[in-house]
C-alpha cells in the first residue's frame, strides 16, 4: 500500500444496528459502505450532479473504507487471501445505464493492492434510484481470510 501512496480512511461507524464487518468461518463480509474519508463525502446522482470521473473516484473511497473496516477487524490485511465478491451500488440519475464503470473504481483498486489473482472478484454492479445520506455509490465486500 505504501509502494502505491494508498492510505485508509478513519473506519467508519455503521448508522444502525449493525456491524461494519462480520467474519463467518473463512470469510469476512462487510457491509455497505459509501464514499467517506473521515472529512469529505461524494453524493448525489450519478449521470446529473455527479460526473462519471467523481463517479469513479467515489467507488476507489467506498474501497478504501472497506478496507480500513478489514484493517481493524483483522489487524492486518496481508490475512485477506482473496477477495471474493464485490457489490456496488450507484445512485442514478435517470438514463445512467454505467453502474460497471463507476464501479470500477473500487474494482481497480483491491487488483493493483492484492494482484490480479487475489483482488480480482466476482461482481455485480448496478443502478438504484437512491441510497443512504445520498451517497454517490455503496459498496459491499466478501472476502476470504487466513
Amino acid at each position: 500500500m505504501r509502494e502505491l501512496g494508498v492510505v485508509l480512511p478513519p473506519v467508519f461507524t455503521p448508522a444502525a444496528n449493525y456491524r461494519g464487518c462480520v467474519r463467518d468461518g473463512g470469510l469476512a463480509w462487510v457491509s455497505g459502505h459509501g464514499p467517506v474519508d473521515g472529512e469529505t463525502a461524494i453524493c448525489g446522482k450519478v449521470g446529473a450532479e455527479v460526473s462519471l470521473e467523481r463517479a469513479h473516484r467515489a467507488a476507489r473511497m467506498a474501497g478504501l473504507s472497506i478496507l480500513a473496516t478489514l484493517q481493524a477487524e483483522l489487524g492486518d490485511l496481508e490475512r485477506i487471501e482473496r477477495v471474493v465478491k464485490v457489490f456496488g451500488m450507484v445512485n442514478c440519475a435517470p438514463g445512467f445505464n454505467r453502474p460497471p464503470a463507476v464501479i470500477n473504481g473500487c474494482s481497480e483498486l483491491l487488483v493493483d493492492l492484492f494482484g490480479g489473482e487475489a483482488g480480482g472478484h466476482a461482481r455485480s454492479a448496478v443502478g438504484v434510484a437512491e441510497l443512504p445520506f445520498d451517497w454517490a455509490v455503496e459498496i459491499e465486500l466478501v472476502a476470504r481470510i487466513r
